[in-house]
C-alpha cells in the first residue's frame, strides 16, 4: 500500500529540490531522513518536513509499521512564477522571478 504527503506552492525552485530528491529515492523512510538532516541545503529541511509527514500519514491512516517504509518515490513540479521587478539604471526595470513547486513523498512497506 502507498501513502503520500504534497507540499505545494513551496517557495523554492524545483530545480534546486531535484538536486536534493535523486540521493534519497529508494531508500529506507529513516535513511532517508538522516541523510537530509546532514545536508546544509535548504530544500533538504524542506523535504524532511514532507518525508515526516508521509511517514506520520502512513502511521495514522494506514496503520503501516512505520520501522519497514521506503520510500518508493519523490515528485518535484514546478508550481506558479511570482513576477516582480527590480529598478535599473536609466528608468528601466528588470523582471525578477520567484519559483515555486510543488513536492510529493510517496512511501510503502517493503
Amino acid at each position: 500500500m502507498e501513502v503520500k504527503a504534497t507540499a505545494k506552492y513551496m517557495r523554492i525552485s524545483a530545480q534546486k529540490v531535484r538536486k536534493i530528491v535523486g540521493s534519497i529515492k529508494g531508500k529506507p523512510a529513516e535513511a532517508g531522513i538522516n541523510a537530509l538532516k546532514f545536508m546544509p541545503q535548504k530544500s533538504a529541511g524542506l523535504v524532511e518536513k514532507i518525508l515526516r509527514s508521509a511517514i506520520a500519514n502512513a502511521d495514522q491512516n494506514a496503520k503501516m509499521d512505520v520501522d519497514s517504509l521506503m520510500i518508493k518515490n519523490i515528485i518535484v513540479d514546478e508550481g506558479p512564477t511570482l513576477k516582480r521587478f527590480r529598478a535599473r539604471a536609466r528608468g528601466r526595470a528588470s523582471r525578477i522571478l520567484k519559483r515555486t513547486s510543488h513536492i510529493t513523498v510517496i512511501v510503502s512497506e517493503k
